[in-house]
């Protein structure tokens, strides 16, 4: 039985696991592409949404971390958090995969890359956030969250195009 608790309690977090990174509203596939190679593994899944609205201000030596917001106006966490939980259900359901929602704070490309190494991640998973190969090219290459995870972690990363992909003959750096 796959284990839907949304909690931080990082001791209860599987070893060893894949993370795949979620915002609100993401296509399911970046998630079940995740949890297939979570089960070819065999290790659970974190699916990981990372807070941009806050950042750490500190930390306990307990690992308790304090965060406070950037924007008072933003849209809650919790909201979203909860969000990316009842989809992550729904598209996995019947999958046979363990997985937890883990919500992290601060820039996504660190707070996953700290993530993965403090439990010693195999792979990490991340979608493209703009429609279209064209795009996905671009971002990877000015700045995603995968071109900066490529560049400071050791791990495999698994991007996942969301979108229609580009045909052969279709020019994909036009300029806008």
């Amino acid at each position: 039985m796959a284990e839907h608790r949304i909690h931080d309690d990082e001791a209860r977090l599987p070893r060893t696991p894949v993370i795949v990174g979620v915002i609100p509203g993401q296509s399911t596939r970046v998630t079940t592409e995740a949890a297939r190679y979570a089960k070819l593994h065999g290790v659970g899944l974190i699916v990981a949404h990372v807070d941009v609205t806050r950042f750490v201000t500190y930390e306990d030596p307990d690992g308790y971390v304090h965060t406070a917001p950037i924007d008072l106006g933003a849209v809650s966490s919790a909201a979203q958090l909860e969000q990316i939980r009842d989809a992550t259900a729904a598209a996995l359901a019947g999958s046979g995969v363990e997985w937890v929602v883990h919500q992290l704070v601060g820039d996504p490309a660190l707070a996953i890359k700290h993530l993965a190494d403090r439990l010693d991640a195999r792979l990490l998973v991340v979608g493209t956030r703009r429609r279209g190969f064209g795009e996905s090219i671009r971002e990877f290459l000015t700045g995603s969250v995968a071109a900066r995870l490529a560049h400071r972690q050791k791990r495999p990363i698994l991007v996942v195009p969301l979108g229609e992909s580009a045909s052969d003959d279709e020019e994909l750096w036009t300029e806008a």
